[in-house]
């Protein structure tokens, strides 16, 4: 694990080799993931950025299914019951300026909700100081991809470094 001076800390990329373990991931990060926490992928079209989106929604016990939002842009995802957060996933690959990310009100909902921006990077890093940010990277000769994910801010650089967070000993 590298760590850094200062706020940012990266994890060495870990390897995924199937949509099946994509989800898993997913789920194992929904275990982190809390309201008001935002998430920007990136990654080239086909890596399985919404394929990790599926297994976050599936940790969060969403309601789904959890598809790409390139055409609407953005979902949002009631929690099925109790009191989960529920999942604003959107998506900004036809999203020319931060202003039109702006047009999407993503910031009224951050706070009580868990948001996921595919295509995100250089447009929503702005919402918010402390972010999850995930690349996914296939590899040039076969189905297995690269996921590296960075951290920014004092909570996820205790996420990533398995520092103690209200009490819990969390590792990734």
């Amino acid at each position: 694990m590298m760590i850094p001076n200062g706020p940012l800390c990266s994890a060495p990329g870990l390897r995924i080799a199937t949509d099946a373990d994509m989800r898993d991931l997913g789920r194992e990060l929904a275990a982190l993931l809390r309201p008001g926490d935002l998430v920007i992928l990136t990654g080239p079209l086909g890596a399985g950025k919404t394929t990790l989106v599926q297994g976050i929604g599936e940790g969060l016990g969403v309601r789904g299914p959890v598809t790409s939002p390139t055409f609407v842009i953005a979902r949002v995802h009631p929690p099925l019951a109790g009191s989960g957060p529920p999942l604003v996933h959107a998506d900004a690959y036809r999203l020319g300026s931060i202003a039109e990310v702006d047009d999407l009100d993503l910031d009224a909902d951050l706070a009580s909700a868990v948001t996921v921006v595919e295509w995100g990077e250089g447009l929503a890093e702005g919402l918010a100081e402390n972010r999850l940010e995930i690349s996914i990277q296939p590899a040039w000769d076969s189905d297995v991809r690269t996921v590296r994910l960075t951290g920014h801010g004092a909570r996820w650089n205790a996420v990533l470094t398995g520092q103690a967070i209200n009490g819990n000993s969390t590792k990734f």
